[in-house]
């Protein structure tokens, strides 16, 4: 089996592991598969490195970006020419820049030929994966609705499956923004391979070190890309206000992990608001699981998620979190048992409004404050995580869904 999956740029975060993963993964005597990827912009860190740790050598289209341009029309023609020269048996697009032109060039290799006149199309089938999606909290709504728009049209004309990577996600597209029939959907969780992050090269004590942290400072970590949707603002007014308000029990310092165009003015905010001692720019950093062996506490402030890798990463290390309740966060968190002052103890971890700074500084003030509580969520989120998230289980996900969509 021939499969053939695109993804817009290759940039740090949980889109770019996943396709590599899968790449690298699929590739054997039953399946042969290519990766093609479009460019990283500048301020964004880019992963390249991961696919060639992994062996996985990707087609780059630099015309293809994040952002609307009439470079796209250079992309459309270029990736056509890759399906045809490849012919996979499945078209496997990821994000919505490359699923919007990913699926407009197989669509036109499947029916713009002869035979297809004729109703005899090349046989290929269309898969989309929504690791998130940009229907809220990014754009104008203007720029949203055209994107819905197109979503709505590309799930009726060239997609026989949409991925999404939670029951929320599902809910979200589907029941809210009404995109696709529900027999086109598929859950299929992420998978990561846990090894490093249950078993870490460092010791506990080494990030503690390089940071200058006591043996009874709290340290709290964000890990993700410095952009607008991940709302690090919200973290560092959180910071402000516990750092003087008291009352934890703690030295709490905040490490922000991670690069992006906003990383400049997210430092001067933090000078400014007079943060110098108790939050942390530590940049990209390609030793992940070492960074949450020596947290407390991992934390995450976005407007929209699709199911972000920095939590499950977290709670694979065995490490309490704390985050906005945004797409698929509700259901990594699990049951909710109680609510507190503007936040929400649930299963395994704290979840808060999105936005509130209230709310986020009272459920980490009650995270840090509760010795017990902080351990047993940890150690449900750990079990949950090993268990669900592996990347035997999602390759084996996807062979299903791929020998389900040919047999069909």
């Amino acid at each position: 089996m021939r499969i053939l999956r695109i993804i817009a740029r290759l940039n740090v975060g949980g889109p770019a592991r996943h396709v590599v993963l899968q790449t690298r993964d699929l590739q054997d005597e039953e399946y042969q598969s290519w990766l093609i990827a479009g460019s990283v912009p500048d301020g964004e860190e880019g992963m390249n490195y991961l696919a060639e740790e992994s062996g996985v050598c990707p087609i780059y289209i630099p015309e293809m970006s994040r952002e609307l341009s009439l470079k796209d029309l250079v992309s459309l023609i270029k990736i056509y020419r890759e399906i045809k020269r490849i012919k996979p048996d499945i078209l496997h697009t990821h994000t919505a820049k490359a699923g919007a032109v990913g699926r407009l060039a197989g669509f036109v290799y499947k029916w713009f030929t002869p035979a297809a006149l004729l109703g005899k199309p090349r046989e290929i089938k269309f898969v989309h994966t929504f690791h998130g999606h940009v229907f809220h909290s990014y754009y104008g709504p203007a720029r949203t609705r055209f994107f819905i728009l197109i979503e709505r049209l590309l799930a009726r004309m060239a997609t026989h499956k949409i991925v999404v990577i939670s029951e929320q996600q599902f809910d979200e597209i589907h029941n809210v923004y009404k995109i696709g029939r529900k027999e086109q959907f598929e859950v299929i969780p992420l998978g990561i391979d846990m090894e490093p992050f249950e078993a870490p090269s460092a010791s506990h004590n080494q990030l503690r070190a390089e940071v200058g942290a006591g043996e009874t400072d709290f340290l709290v970590g964000f890990v993700g890309r410095l952009t607008e949707i991940k709302n690090v603002p919200l973290l560092l007014n959180a910071a402000k206000e516990l750092g003087t308000s008291g009352g934890v029990g703690h030295n709490l310092k905040f490490l922000i992990v991670g690069e992006g165009h906003l990383r400049e003015s997210l430092e001067e905010k933090a000078k400014d608001m007079g943060l110098r001692e108790s939050v942390a720019f530590l940049g990209n950093r390609t030793d992940t699981e070492n960074i949450y062996a020596g947290l407390d506490a991992v934390a995450l402030t976005s407007l929209n998620e699709g199911t972000p890798l920095s939590l499950i990463e977290a709670m694979a290390s065995g490490k309490a979190v704390i985050s906005t309740e945004v797409g698929g966060v509700v259901d990594l968190l699990g049951t909710k048992r109680r609510e507190e002052n503007g936040f929400t103890v649930c299963e395994r971890g704290i979840s808060t409004a999105s936005n509130s700074v209230a709310g986020f500084v009272n459920g980490l003030r009650h995270l840090v404050e509760n010795d017990d509580l902080r351990k047993e969520i940890a150690g449900n989120a750990k079990t949950f995580a090993l268990s669900t998230f592996s990347k035997e289980r999602l390759v084996g996900d996807t062979k299903h869904l791929y020998s389900k969509l040919v047999r069909n």
